[in-house]
C-alpha cells in the first residue's frame, strides 16, 4: 500500500464477510437466519437485472443474499462463474468475538447442528473459545476474554 494510504480512514467502507456457495446459498442463509436472527434478503438470478444476461439454468441460483443484524452483516451468493470451478479452502471464516460467555455458547450451540465441532467451546488460557465447520463447510470461531 502506498505510504499516503497507511493511515487513511475509510468512514463509508465496511468490512463484510462474503461467502460463496455451490448452489445451496439460499439454504445456508436461511439456516443462519434461523440461528442468528436479523433481516434476510435473497435475490435469485432469474429475479434480477441479470435474468436476460444469464442462461435459464442459472436463474435459480442466488445472485445476492444479505443477513444483517445489530452486531453482524453477512453477504453471500452462489458461484456464478460457469467457466471456472470453485476451489474450497480453509482461509475464510466468521469470527464472533466479545459478548458474554453465555451469548457465545448460545450462538455456538445454534450453529453446531450438523457441524464438525473442531474445538468444543470452553475456557482456555487465552479466554473462552470454540470453533466449528458448519454443515455448509463454513468455519466459525468464537472467542471472549
Amino acid at each position: 500500500m502506498p505510504p499516503n494510504n497507511r493511515n487513511r480512514a475509510f468512514p463509508m467502507t465496511t468490512l463484510t464477510p462474503y461467502l460463496l456457495f455451490e448452489g445451496n446459498c439460499a439454504d445456508a442463509m436461511r439456516f443462519y437466519h434461523e440461528r442468528l436472527g436479523g433481516e434476510l434478503t435473497i435475490a435469485k438470478a432469474g429475479e434480477s437485472f441479470l435474468k436476460d444476461r444469464l442462461p435459464p439454468d442459472l436463474h435459480q441460483l442466488v445472485v445476492n443474499a444479505r443477513l444483517k443484524g445489530s452486531a453482524f452483516d453477512l453477504s453471500a451468493s452462489d458461484w456464478m462463474r460457469t467457466n471456472l470451478a470453485p476451489v474450497r479452502g480453509n482461509m475464510n471464516c466468521i469470527y464472533f468475538s466479545g459478548g458474554t460467555r453465555a451469548e457465545l455458547k448460545v450462538l455456538f450451540d445454534a450453529l453446531s447442528e450438523g457441524a464438525e465441532v473442531t474445538d468444543p467451546i470452553q475456557d482456555l488460557p487465552f479466554g473462552f473459545y470454540g470453533a466449528l465447520n458448519d454443515k455448509f463447510g463454513v468455519r466459525w470461531m468464537f472467542h471472549a476474554d
